[in-house]
């Protein structure tokens, strides 16, 4: 998980915070030192993190929170302020054209996954009403062609190639004219990968651009290359001048370090993030959304932006209504880890709930793609009524009863033992949800029921 590192490092340090009455300079400095120390060793630029801890010692004298009764609070705002405006400040978005196609073009090195990026951005566009097309620019890489072809046949959406040509930039600039008269309002240009100090190769990027114009040139980076990963941004913007950035296999990254630098040191934002390697695993970037998630106040925006893609309203009113009345039932379970199964998998979600980061290895272990999904079902629906509508796993304690429930499904006893901790977890999970809602103050996200 992106930050997850990170995330538990910072949440130490505050919870020494929290754990004072009143708090003194000392305190506030030794916390410091450990976010240093986190941030170092997630792989955080040396200077940016220098910056980033006198900012936060600076805000913290200026607000005066020695000896305040609510001095932790103010602190955590703080750096969460500061690791906002880190990451980016505000969400940038793709710059559309007034007059269509809006050009964008895809730049990187090699492995930084540009051409399943490009599948990605463009099934995104489409979502949002818009009608990409896909140009396939990558002449030198074997099979990438072939390879947006068949991404461009999955999602329905047309990928322009030139049979034998061997020019990217005559690719490009025929691309244009092609997408006037199919109308098709958005261009996305997969151009091969490429080294930033390969002289002959950046000015075939420079001539692509000098034909077609395009409106946004988009560098897609690997988070996984750490300061590499920086470096290359800033070469290629230097050679390029590019637009934004696309950070890919963010989920698999822990330590967050270059997405925590690039803007620092680049100027330029992250616009996009790949979250899977699914065709939707591709988000747009909210620094707001990310500084929350490091520091586990959660991100209820997101959820809700889930929820509304995934569930229809009856759904969303089941849901409201569960988590309002602060009971949660096996039936109440089996009906939400459904409509989660439709959001991602369960430890994402997890990262998204305030205070819930201590829950969600648990709960990740839920394999909502295979079997899972059907034995949880089967061994419910194995209950007696009273057993799935108390909502008390304590009910399910003697052996017998577990014994009868496994047999009448068709698994074993381990496995319901594990659902009911899974269960268990859950039960956690929503009731803390609750809390957050009932205590939440005024930096904390507002929860939707």
């Amino acid at each position: 998980m992106a930050f997850e590192s990170l995330s538990e490092r910072f949440q130490a340090a505050f919870k020494k915070l929290r754990g004072k009455g009143k708090l003194t300079e000392e305190d506030v400095n030794e916390a410091l030192k450990e976010m240093r120390r986190a941030l170092l060793e997630a792989d955080v630029n040396f200077k940016v993190t220098k910056d980033f801890i006198n900012r936060v010692r600076e805000k913290a004298v200026g607000e005066e929170v020695f000896g305040s009764l609510n001095a932790s609070q103010t602190v955590i705002k703080i750096v969460r302020d500061e690791l906002t405006e880190l990451l980016g400040g505000t969400q940038s978005r793709i710059a559309i054209a007034s007059k269509p196609p809006t050009i964008v073009m895809l730049v990187g090195l090699q492995g930084a996954g540009k051409t399943t990026t490009a599948a990605k951005l463009a099934r995104q566009l489409k979502s949002q009403g818009k009608s990409p097309l896909m140009v396939a620019g990558d002449v030198y890489r074997p099979a990438a062609i072939t390879q947006l072809q068949v991404l461009g046949q999955e999602l329905d959406i047309p990928v322009y190639t030139e049979e034998g040509s061997k020019d990217p930039v005559q690719i490009a600039q025929h691309a244009i004219p092609y997408a006037v008269s199919h109308l098709r309002d958005v261009v996305i240009i997969d151009t091969a990968g490429r080294l930033h100090i390969n002289e002959v190769l950046m000015d075939e990027l420079v001539h692509i651009k000098g034909e077609v114009h395009p409106h946004e040139i988009l560098l897609v980076v690997d988070a996984m290359t750490g300061q590499d990963a920086v470096t290359a941004a800033s070469a290629f913007d230097q050679a390029l001048g590019i637009d934004g950035i696309i950070m890919t296999k963010l989920d698999g990254d822990a330590r967050g370090g270059a997405a925590l630098s690039i803007k620092a040191v680049t100027g330029k934002p992250i616009k996009f993030i790949g979250v899977s390697e699914k065709l939707d695993g591709l988000e747009e970037f909210h620094p707001n959304r990310y500084a929350s998630r490091i520091l586990d106040l959660g991100d209820m925006e997101t959820i809700i932006e889930k929820a509304q893609k995934a569930f229809d309203e009856e759904s969303m009113e089941d849901m409201k209504k569960t988590m309002k009345s602060g009971t949660f039932t096996f039936n109440d379970f089996l009906k939400q880890l459904a409509m989660i199964k439709k959001m991602g998998s369960m430890g994402s979600l997890m990262g998204l709930i305030p205070g819930i980061g201590k829950y969600k290895k648990e709960l990740d272990k839920v394999d909502m793609d295979g079997k899972e999904m059907k034995h949880i079902e089967a061994i419910i629906t194995s209950m007696t009524e009273q057993e799935r509508t108390s909502g008390n796993p304590k009910m399910l304690i003697k052996d017998s009863r577990k014994r009868r429930i496994a047999k009448g499904s068709g698994t074993r006893v381990q496995d319901v033992n594990r659902l009911i901790k899974q269960f268990t977890e859950m039960q956690k999970m929503m009731k803390q949800a609750k809390k957050a809602k009932n205590k939440r103050r005024g930096f904390m996200p507002r929860l939707p029921f």
